[in-house]
């Protein structure tokens, strides 16, 4: 999770940032938090400064949706500070501007992001599929196999994927029937449809990746290991399936009874740096205490 605090006020010259105890005075993630809160100025008709603080429980940058949950947290941070009250549809359109999937991250339990045909954008925001405790039994076993940041950011690398990947066209006429069952997996309960349908998806997600000019090779020697792991673990009866985000870290779906096994084997590799069992969160949300 991201935990952010956003003050507007006349004694700032200029927009302040420090993510994780550390001060950003220059460079993209000051450009992209500027960006994010002209949008929230320009909807409050203010020319307000601000200051945001920002702390992750994991690694940023690293392939662990860390933008998703930062733009999500300084999204409902900034509107709450400067006075504004979003419905969860605007404030999703508003997240995405900063990263597309912090669409999603404005809502709990499970969500979708639905991509639009307006050109301006105002009908691309995520919609909630179904609510945390719907589907307790599902877990994720995130692995951190490098706590380095990724030199290509996910945006970045997709938009040079949809410039020149061949097999882009390919990938994005299967994602609809993806979607379709993940969609029918996550109401039905159906894990064995979610899993695999969520592991092919990411590789060929990443196959897309793979094959751009000059190509984008998120996956380390250790994600490799990992991926074979987790086929190797559902050969032996233990069942998880691996999906990969724009990065190097390998997370693996599966069910509460089979977590604390399938966590210690993980644990006992020793590609693995960290782990960190998730449930489906909850909604981003204002908290009592801020970071100053």
């Amino acid at each position: 999770h991201t935990t952010t605090t956003v003050e507007f006020s006349g004694k700032y010259k200029e927009d302040q940032l420090k993510i994780d105890g550390k001060k950003i005075t220059s460079g993209e993630e000051l450009s992209r938090v500027h960006h994010q809160l002209n949008l929230v100025r320009n909807l409050a008709s203010s020319h307000l400064h601000a200051r945001v603080e920002s702390e992750n429980n994991f690694p940023k940058a690293a392939g662990l949706a860390s933008s998703a949950s930062g733009f999500a947290a300084i999204s409902l941070a900034a509107t709450k500070a400067i006075g504004l009250d979003l419905t969860k549809k605007d404030l999703s359109i508003l997240a995405r501007q900063g990263s597309g999937s912090a669409s999603r991250s404005v809502y709990g339990g499970f969500a979708e992001w639905l991509r639009g045909t307006h050109p301006d954008g105002s009908d691309s925001y995520a919609r909630q599929i179904a609510h945390p405790e719907h589907w307790p039994e599902l877990c994720m076993v995130v692995t951190v196999v490098t706590h380095g940041e990724k030199k290509i950011k996910s945006r970045a690398g997709m938009a040079q994927t949809v410039a020149n990947s061949p097999l882009y066209k390919a990938w994005l006429e299967s994602v609809e029937e993806d979607m379709e069952k993940v969609r029918k997996g996550i109401l039905e309960k159906n894990f064995h449809l979610v899993g695999a349908t969520a592991e092919l998806s990411a590789l060929k997600m990443h196959a897309t990746m793979h094959t751009t000019t000059p190509h984008i090779i998120y996956w380390e020697p250790e994600t490799v290991t990992l991926m074979k792991e987790v086929m190797q673990m559902r050969e032996d009866g233990l069942t998880g399936y691996f999906t990969i985000d724009g990065g190097p870290q390998v997370k693996v779906l599966c069910l509460e009874k089979d977590a604390k096994k399938i966590t210690k084997h993980l644990t006992g590799i020793k590609e693995v740096k960290k782990t960190f069992l998730c449930h489906a969160g909850e909604d981003a949300k204002i908290i009592e205490k801020g970071l100053f």
